[in-house]
């Protein structure tokens, strides 16, 4: 049993055969997948699932905290498990390829911005927009 199926478990949803089909594809995805990616990925698995059922799934598990929704100025939402670790997002503009990524600075700079404006941070997102830097002609 993968980690979203005992997080669905916890917060004591009742686990669907389509809804495990679900949360094993989101769990085994190295990438950001939106609903239509996931709704594929799923169909290959289980033929008789249908999108409605993947979106419905979805928002179950996002109105859970068991999955994070972003929306990456693609026109999509995107969504991965929400982890314990943090980590921030870099967006290839090019590719929409996404890339995770944690710095420790950025986290401090983040803390003493909020601090010197009179708050304590609680949450924050950060995600960079970038495209390949091109490589200089010989």
């Amino acid at each position: 049993m993968d980690r979203i199926e005992k997080l669905c478990i916890e917060h004591g949803m009742r686990m669907t055969d389509q809804r495990r089909v679900v949360a094993r594809v989101l769990a085994g995805s190295q990438d950001h997948p939106d609903v239509e990616e996931l709704y594929r990925r799923c169909h290959v698995v289980d033929p008789h699932i249908s999108i409605a059922t993947v979106y419905r799934t979805v928002r179950l598990f996002e109105e859970a905290g068991i999955i994070a929704r972003h929306d990456f100025r693609d026109g999509r939402s995107r969504y991965e498990e929400a982890g314990d670790i943090h980590h921030d997002h870099l967006i290839d503009m090019k590719s929409g390829r996404v890339i995770e990524f944690a710095d420790e600075e950025i986290e401090a700079l983040q803390e003493a911005i909020a601090r010197r404006l009179g708050f304590k941070l609680v949450d924050h997102r950060l995600e960079l927009y970038g495209i390949p830097l091109e490589e200089p002609e010989a």
